[in-house]
């Protein structure tokens, strides 16, 4: 019988150690936390900042069985190797009655046998410092986000939240909206010469460097063709130079994610969801496998073992020049003990086994990491980089050609990179040039780019905001509120994200502050280094925010109060309206004429000085909401509407004319063959009503049949938001094509 007893936290990890251990151990599961703060209140007591945990609902059953199973047993607590799993340990600990100078703890950053003997050989107490960091981090993210949120729900609608890290991420996306809303572009024209099939880009204009606002006007631009075509040019100078191209590090959590992101299309939960199930162990043909070392890392460090394997699978495959030199490990302001780079746990495992093993998602994410990891272990590209500057006799221009040649392509064998094209002609210092044509291109000033998923996760690790294990959830937290859209891989703040912005920087600016948030992240690296003490970190934050939040809910009592926010869209009165909040959320109303117009509060807008810019933007919206149909009560055209409960059909002369219908979807009633409506509950779930027979659907019925039983088919929306066609009867799924 078993006189060990390992926790970890979920039943695929639990599956994956037992192969490693022997039989006095027994390896079962806590799955994720076990205990919490409360659902219902703050739990916190604001004098003393003391915590109140208790178990979470529905994990009562695993407690006890924990407790049963710890009976007479060496408890050994291997939950993950960071601050959460710390806190998960500890947190089961206090359940089951273990002391603090218990050796229970045990940490390993690969599924490995040789890592999993050697954790039970060596274990250690909780680290409490840790342990305090997570409890403080937790305490802050409770007190924003149960504090504020209700404010926001009492000020404005239900369903809204601010968070400590969330709040600051779309600060970020509505501060670069203004930037993009206020651009105005300009016209700019680029000029190049033409010798055989080499292209000379303009670079010097009179002695200037030649940019987006040297020649901008067509008049400008004939007068610098006609002075180019009366010139005699020659080379000036002929450079070559050897450039080396460094092979990356290998992959951390941010860095993962942003490859993933833009390579793999995939969203940054996505990553992460994949990545936790290949450290924790696929079921294979060949037992329980985990494929990857921990997916939560800030460090760049490479274990000796690994590198060796690293070294012995180039050699073979390359030679011996292919092998990079050792690199100097890298990590974050916030890196967390001695954690590894992301890398396969079984380096031998190549592209070539995987697929034999692995398939779909799993082989994807693991090819990426894979072939990284591979390749942070090569020697860097070798370039011969050639640049040639050509003027005129007068010196008046000045044209530049780069190209490159490799001569060495290195970790490029593994990841391939794009490059500047060879040169077609060998050209000498002195050379006289005889382009055979001057051709001119017209551009126009692009404002910036929006943030993807990838480059917000690099904003918000660049400037030390939360942790990159926690930018799935905040991404995904945004997009679930309707703070921002994704509109192709763009993330664009919506008209409700940038008022939640501009009522969080006006009443509560540290929430919303880079450097206030950045420094509360280095404040708890300092916990847990056992530099400062927890509680020092949420008094400093605390009385601040107390008193905000103090200042707004006196007014509020006092009813002076409210938000609004003036537009430029102009009423029939010759007022302008404002955007204002009522029981069902935002809408127009005119101060003067008192006219109330509805408002779809996840449009693309913002707030430019105070003032919320709608008039072109609801404009065009009318546009592209107009359906081919007229009324057929008065024959204007009929919109399609967002109401209380969902998208419906309304004339466009309203209120003159109060026509209205309820959405209609292609397919007929399953039961009857009847007209069905799209509606929306009250909490805003989406159902599907007959006109006919009053049947109600939840998924949406198609004209599709299922090919196992001949049955309807509906679409069903999974968790992530992937749309499969399944049947209700037999159970079955069947893809949608995109």
């Amino acid at each position: 019988m078993p006189d060990k007893l390992v926790i970890v936290e979920s039943p695929a990890k639990a599956k994956t150690i037992e192969r490693y251990l022997g039989k006095g151990y027994e390896v079962t599961a806590s799955k994720g936390h076990i205990r919490d703060l409360p659902e219902s209140t703050l739990g916190i007591d604001t004098e003393t900042f003391e915590p109140t945990y208790e178990i979470l609902k529905g994990k009562e059953k695993i407690v006890a069985e924990l407790t049963m199973k710890a009976k007479g047993k060496k408890v050994l607590l291997a939950s993950d190797l960071d601050r959460e799993g710390e806190a998960i340990a500890w947190h089961i600990a206090q359940l089951l009655g273990l002391s603090s100078k218990d050796t229970n703890r045990i940490v390993f950053n690969e599924i490995t046998e040789s890592a999993i003997k050697e954790a039970v050989e060596k274990p250690r107490t909780i680290d409490m410092s840790k342990v305090e960091a997570q409890v403080a981090r937790r305490i802050l993210d409770r007190i924003v986000g149960y504090k504020l949120s209700p404010l926001l729900w009492r000020t404005m609608t239900k369903g809204l939240s601010a968070g400590r890290v969330q709040s600051v991420a779309l600060k970020f996306m509505v501060e670069l909206e203004k930037k993009i809303m206020v651009f105005v572009p300009h016209d700019f024209f680029k000029i190049f010469m033409l010798v055989g099939n080499d292209r000379f880009t303009l670079t010097e204009l009179q002695g200037k460097k030649f940019g987006n606002r040297s020649i901008t006007t067509q008049e400008e631009l004939d007068t610098v063709l006609k002075g180019l075509k009366a010139s005699l040019f020659f080379v000036k100078e002929v450079k070559k130079r050897l450039s080396k191209r460094a092979s990356p590090m290998p992959f951390i959590t941010s860095t993962l994610q942003q490859s993933a992101i833009s390579e793999l299309g995939w969203s940054a939960s996505r990553t992460m969801k994949v990545a936790q199930q290949l450290y924790e162990g696929i079921e294979t043909e060949k037992g329980q496998i985990a494929f990857i070392t921990y997916m939560r890392t800030d460090s760049t460090r490479i274990s000796s073992q690994a590198r060796e394997k690293a070294v012995e699978i180039i050699k073979n495959n390359f030679g011996e020049r292919y092998i990079g030199p050792i690199k100097a490990s890298k990590g974050g302001k916030k890196i967390q003990d001695a954690h590894e780079a992301i890398r396969p746990t079984y380096p031998e495992i190549d592209m070539e086994a995987a697929k034999k093993l692995i398939s779909g998602d799993f082989l994807k994410l693991y090819a990426l990491i894979w072939n990284r990891f591979l390749a942070s272990q090569m020697a860097g590209a070798e370039y011969e980089v050639t640049e040639v500057t050509v003027i005129d006799k007068s010196d008046r221009f000045a044209f530049t050609l780069v190209g490159e040649k490799r001569v060495f392509d290195g970790f490029e064998r593994v990841l391939t990179r794009s490059s500047k094209d060879e040169l077609n002609h060998e050209y000498g210092q002195g050379q006289e040039i005889k382009p055979d044509d001057f051709i001119w291109e017209k551009e126009t000033t692009k404002p910036p780019s929006r943030f993807t998923e990838a480059s917000l996760v690099k904003e918000l690790e660049k400037r030390g905001i939360g942790r990159p294990s926690t930018y799935a959830t905040i991404i995904s937290t945004l997009l679930d509120r309707k703070y921002v859209l994704r509109q192709s891989k763009e993330l664009r703040p919506t008209l409700l994200g940038a008022i939640v912005n501009e009522f969080l920087t006006d009443h509560f600016p540290d929430v919303v502050d880079t450097n206030f948030t950045a420094n509360m992240e280095n404040e708890l690296d300092e916990v847990e280094g056992g530099s400062k003490k927890w509680k020092e970190v949420i008094e400093s934050f605390y009385d601040e925010f107390k008193t905000d939040l103090d200042q707004i809910d006196r007014k509020i009592k006092n009813g002076e109060f409210k938000i609004e926010f003036p537009t430029d869209r102009e009423c029939e009165c010759g007022s302008h309206f404002k955007v204002v909040f009522g029981r069902y959320g935002g809408y127009l109303k005119c101060p003067e004429c008192d006219k109330n117009e509805s408002i779809d509060m996840t449009i693309f807008s913002g707030v430019i000085d105070g003032k919320v810019i709608l008039k072109d933007i609801l404009q065009e919206q009318k546009k592209e909401r107009e359906i081919d149909e007229k009324c057929p009560q008065c024959g204007s055209p009929l919109l399609l509407r967002k109401g209380r409960f969902g998208e419906f059909i309304a004339c466009s002369a309203y209120p003159k004319c109060k026509y209205t219908r309820n959405m209609e979807i292609p397919a007929p009633c399953p039961k009857c063959g009847g007209t069905i409506g799209k509606l929306r509950s009250k909490k805003g779930k989406n159902y599907f009503k007959c006109s006919s027979c009053g049947e109600l659907y939840w998924s949406e019925p198609t004209n599709m049949k299922c090919v196992a039983c001949d049955s309807t088919l509906f679409i069903k929306v999974k968790r992530g938001g992937k749309k499969v066609y399944y049947c209700e009867k037999c159970k079955k799924e069947y893809p949608i094509e995109e």
